[in-house]
């Protein structure tokens, strides 16, 4: 089996240490990755702290740091075909998903910034009164910490790694233990890319063992998470010890609107798309479908109906619609949900099971699954799954759905069908969430910022707003009085 190397100060580096990857396909291992102990950790650290302090990285014009940042665009792309295979090996998701979204999207993340980052960091000069003059300048915080989920594992990779190595910031990369391959060759790829030692370092370990050693060191300026709610409030924690700024966006339980106007079928296939995407794997999965009443029998049997012909199988085949969860406790955990969906009163329409073919009974599959009937204050509604598994339920106003919508915790993304724009721009207004798609679902552009309310976090991927994130602010005030004589050096009189 290929060992994936630790990326440190420039070096690619083996441990002794070594974890077995499984492909949740087949639950058996296919690489091997070093593991970071404590001296990897502090070597991460002190390599990046060093190439701040020292070293060329936040000092190299801007025209150097898009080149660089187009060198790993390219990369990506020249090794798209790998990368691809790669994250579906390591994930379970279907190999077309890999190819034809994530990986893709992972190299316009970097072409994007690095066309558009020097803009962003221009200088701004408010007006003032006549006798003083400032400069807002935007710099790099430092040493940003990022830690990748396993769902999306190079995707997110790259939209961290994008705006915080263009801000200037040097970096310490933690992907999920799960799922830390296709970073790790991201490494590589930026090893080749020339970047200066110790720019970008990637470490793997579980995040009870390196969690705290990295969010709590001093020497890390700003950390950025995506992540489970209950993991950030542990980072939350952690960064306490030494404030610092953090980016938190953790998860969601968002809901998906269907009005009656809606064109019926348009609205059943995206829905299909926004649940059982990546097994339902999303932090925007449209986990809550609302319908309403005029329509709501006919969407549930066409929704079902098309759900029972969604394609199970192994994430490597071109056929497969659905592949498996990531892991044998992903797996465990959502036929929990289902279970105790069930004793809360929940009709399952279909699926709901983990699946008993012969070609199915050692991978981490669990059919996608549709359950009706659930009071509103059944846990599953409430918490999230992160399966391929939703939740049917009816309204019969717009008010009703509103309120149904912002029963939660979380407020990360929505969705609204609707063929009466302004109806569904007017609902729009209403839910509180971060991101909320009309007639459409999933369309991420690197130009709009992405993050959440609530539960779902705090701060922003993605857009303007989102770079800036990763860059400082800092107010410089110049005082042009008379004979250089402000009014401050006359406050006491002497």
């Amino acid at each position: 089996m290929i060992t994936y190397p630790l990326f440190i100060n420039g070096e690619l580096i083996e441990t002794k240490e070594q974890n077995a990857i499984l492909n949740p396909s087949t639950a058996e291992p296919f690489a091997q990755v070093s593991v970071a102990g404590e001296k990897e950790i502090e070597n991460a650290l002190g390599a990046a702290r060093a190439a701040f302090d020292s070293g060329a990285w936040p000092k190299i014009p801007f025209s150097e740091r898009k080149a660089f940042l187009l060198k790993i665009a390219d990369g990506i792309l020249e090794k798209a075909g790998e990368l691809a295979q790669l994250e579906t090996l390591n994930t379970g998701k279907p190999i077309k998903e890999s190819t034809f979204m994530d990986i893709p999207s992972a190299a316009k993340a970097f072409q994007y910034i690095a066309e558009n980052f020097e803009k962003f960091l221009v200088e701004d000069s408010p007006a003032l009164e006549a006798q003083a003059s400032a400069k807002l300048i935007r710099e790099p915080f430092g040493v940003a910490a990022l830690i990748v989920p396993w769902n999306y594992p190079l995707l997110i990779a790259c939209w961290k790694l994008a705006s915080s190595l263009a801000a200037g910031n040097c970096v310490v990369l933690k992907p999920s233990s799960l799922t830390p391959l296709s970073a790790l060759e991201l490494g590589k790829i930026i090893h080749t890319a020339g970047l200066p030692k110790g720019t970008v370092n990637i470490i793997n370990g579980s995040g009870s063992k390196i969690g705290k050693a990295l969010c709590s060191d001093k020497r890390v300026d700003i950390i950025s998470f995506t992540g489970s709610n209950e993991v950030g409030k542990q980072i939350i924690e952690y960064a306490s010890q030494n404030v610092k700024k953090l980016v938190m966006e953790l998860g969601g339980k968002s809901a998906n609107i269907i009005c009656k106007d809606a064109p019926l079928d348009v609205a059943v296939n995206s829905s299909l798309c926004s649940i059982f995407l990546n097994q339902g794997q999303m932090c925007t999965g449209m986990s809550r479908i609302l319908v309403e009443s005029a329509i709501y029998d006919d969407f549930v049997s066409n929704f079902v109906e098309k759900t029972k012909r969604i394609k199970i199988g192994p994430g490597s085949e071109f056929e497969t619609q659905i592949g498996p969860l990531v892991s044998r406790a992903q797996q465990r955990k959502v036929l929990g949900f289902v279970e105790d969906a069930k004793k809360q009163g929940g009709k399952v329409l279909c699926g709901g099971k983990i699946p008993q073919e012969a070609n199915f009974k050692n991978g981490f599959f669990f059919e996608p699954t549709v359950i009706a009937d659930l009071a509103p204050a059944a846990g599953i509604l409430k918490e999230e799954i992160f399966g391929p598994v939703a939740c049917i339920s009816k309204f019969s106003s717009i008010e009703e759905a509103v309120t149904m919508a912002n029963d939660s915790d979380f407020a990360l993304a929505a969705c609204i069908w609707a063929k009466d724009e302004a109806k569904a721009h007017t609902i729009a207004a209403k839910i509180n969430a971060g991101t909320i798609w009309v007639n459409t679902y999933g369309m991420f552009y690197n130009e709009l910022p992405y993050g959440g309310f609530k539960q779902s976090g705090f701060g922003k991927e993605l857009g303007k707003e989102g770079f800036l994130e990763y860059a400082r602010i800092k107010s410089v005030i110049m005082d042009h009085s008379p004979e250089g004589k402000p009014l401050v050096s006359y406050w006491y009189g002497f």
